[in-house]
């Protein structure tokens, strides 16, 4: 018997292969979807998948039947194929990793990115070079340390090693669910763009108590995918919702839960409800009180209402401070005229009406009248160098003493890299009040200013012992967002030790002298006993703590003696228009105490 030929043998093994992947293919275009007529914007482009995804409904400059999904989410809009279609597609168009091929390309956004990426939100340095000067780890506030360089380099110390691991939630550069096991609310952060413009179909306007009120935010961000396929597509808005800057600004300063009349109370749970703790808490089971609220947002008024596109935004220009960044002032409203910004801008929002002016706001389209200030309070010849918020502000957060502890024994999770390192992070404080802002001088301006960071570190090695650790006690201005028509009164300033740096306790005037008797004495800490936690100077002018910033400090002696001794003349002489204080000479004798 005969050999086949070697081509019969490798036709017997093509041809039944030919015949299969025939009829794969031809099963397959069978049972691929194609459209009668290819999917076309309005804007002219092809888009393929809108063959699929014909539900999604967003704002008409974004929708996709204007735009179609490819411009922002990226992929490929010509595939039929759902995984070629896919390839390469981003969730989150507004991420600053990919914003510059999505919301910045040329027709879009592309002046917005690189203001964006160098705006404070951004870059956090403001807060990265003040913790690197207040841990000594700088010689200046000035730092150029970005979060995207940290990001880049993997820089690491004991100060930057806290901000990765306990701050790090709070900038532009962070993904949005990028913490499955963390509550909903802390996921919802972040996302660059979307950070801000980004809100569900049925969010409106809430003030924090709603925003915090139903629970969900307790909840982990971890969803089934049934859920998920029911949740609408996010709208992209330009009118920002304070609910979105709420969900950063309700930390540190809290002037975000300020503004709504919110105050992070002490963790008792108080007042408790029918036996039980309160209800009313923020994320992390932190208590929290209502008390008055700012009068803008009583009258309707939101964040944006206020301050500019480029304070928010950023105007490109990377700066080290918030106050380089910052535009708007109470006078750009409060003056007659309404004056320009810090930056010689004209308020948008601003125009005149009748024999006034009136601010419209930016979400609502309401009308609110702006008036220039009573002329005989703010402009008394010894009012002229208080800012406005330090008399209108009548109660401010003042979170006393941060003990933070490192475990070196333990790890904690890098909220920038998203991975376990050495080093878990403890911390705690010693007490907070809302009474009584305290009053300092900042250039040649009186401001409020609140306990910024009173640090008690302890670090403890591998083997559980303590090593170390070191103190820091700092006094941080601060615009509290709690603004009242009402000023505060005369001898809230000029009667209180508390207001002018003291500290509680009690003031006394014997021999000619002053004197003062504190009610906090400091804690013990590994360096000793601390000084009053709020207190900022002694009776004598000595600063007690650091201001955050050069320029700023505690009133001097002559400061206090001055303020001081108006408090004794107000027992007598209780109102501003009293003719007493018309020409006041704080060297004339005074008839009843018969000293200066």
């Amino acid at each position: 018997m005969t050999t086949p030929p070697r081509k019969i043998i490798a036709a017997l093994v093509v041809i039944p292969f030919a015949i299969l992947l025939a009829g794969y293919l031809l099963f397959r275009e069978q049972g691929t979807k194609r459209p009668g007529q290819l999917p076309v914007t309005t804007a002219g482009y092809v888009e393929m998948c809108l063959f699929c995804h014909t539900t999604e409904k967003l704002d008409r400059a974004h929708d996709s039947s204007v735009l179609g999904c490819s411009p922002c989410h990226l992929g490929d809009a010509m595939a039929v194929d759902k995984e070629k279609a896919h390839a390469g597609m981003v969730l989150n168009p507004g991420d600053l990793r990919v914003v510059d091929r999505t919301c910045g390309v040329e027709g879009c956004h592309p002046a917005d990115v690189h203001k964006v990426k160098n705006s404070l939100m951004a870059t956090n340095r403001g807060i990265l070079s003040t913790l690197l000067y207040y841990w000594g780890e700088r010689e200046t506030q000035d730092s150029d340390l970005t979060v995207e360089k940290l990001m880049a380099s993997g820089e690491t110390s004991l100060a930057l090693d806290y901000f990765r691991k306990l701050c790090a939630t709070c900038h532009l550069w962070k993904q949005k669910n990028d913490l499955p096991q963390a509550p909903a609310f802390f996921n919802e952060k972040g996302g660059g763009c979307t950070a801000c413009h980004h809100v569900l179909p049925d969010e409106g306007r809430a003030d924090a108590g709603q925003l915090f009120s139903d629970g969900e935010d307790e909840q982990p961000a971890a969803e089934t995918d049934e859920k998920k396929k029911k949740k609408p597509h996010p709208l992209i808005i330009k009118k920002v919702p304070e609910k979105n800057c709420i969900r950063c600004h309700n930390r540190s300063g809290r002037i975000g839960l300020s503004y709504t009349g919110i105050f992070e109370s002490e963790g008792y749970g108080t007042p408790y409800e029918r036996g039980r703790l309160s209800s009313q808490r923020l994320p992390g089971d932190r208590f929290y009180l209502k008390i008055a609220e700012d009068v803008h947002h009583r009258k309707g008024m939101s964040c944006i209402d206020c301050h500019t596109r480029d304070e928010i935004m950023g105007d490109g220009t990377s700066y080290a401070h918030y106050e380089d960044q910052l535009e708007i002032s109470c006078t750009v409203c409060h003056a007659d005229p309404p004056a320009k910004t810090r930056k010689g801008h004209e308020m948008t929002n601003i125009t005149r009406k009748g024999d006034g002016y009136v601010l419209t706001g930016r979400l609502d389209g309401k009308a609110h009248p702006v008036r220039p200030p009573k002329k005989e309070v703010c402009l008394y010849p010894g009012h002229r160098r208080i800012a406005c918020d330090a008399c209108h502000s009548t109660w401010v957060p003042q979170c006393y003493g941060c003990h933070a502890k490192r475990d070196a024994s333990e790890t904690h999770l890098d909220k920038l890299t998203l991975e376990e390192t050495p080093g878990w992070w403890e911390e705690g404080r010693s007490y907070i009040r809302y009474e009584r802002p305290m009053l300092a001088v900042w250039g040649e301006r009186v401001v409020i200013v609140t306990p910024g960071c009173q640090d008690v570190v302890t670090l403890v090695n591998k083997e559980g012992e303590v090593e170390g650790g070191f103190n820091r006690f700092t006094m941080a201005a601060i615009s509290p967002h709690t603004t009242q028509a009402g000023g505060r009164s005369c001898q809230d300033c000029h009667a209180s030790p508390k207001t002018v740096g003291l500290g509680e306790g009690t003031v006394v005037r014997r021999d000619g002298k002053w004197s003062f008797v504190p009610v906090g004495r400091g804690v013990d800490t590994l360096e000793g006993r601390t000084v009053p936690m709020d207190a900022f100077v002694t009776i004598d002018g000595k600063p007690l703590q650091h201001g955050s910033r050069r320029d700023l400090r505690p009133f001097n002696r002559e400061e206090l003696e001055r303020i001081l001794r108006v408090g004794l003349c107000l027992q007598c002489h209780t109102d501003y228009n009293d003719p007493a204080y018309r020409d006041y000479d704080p060297g004339r004798p005074c008839p009843v105490y018969e000293e200066p």
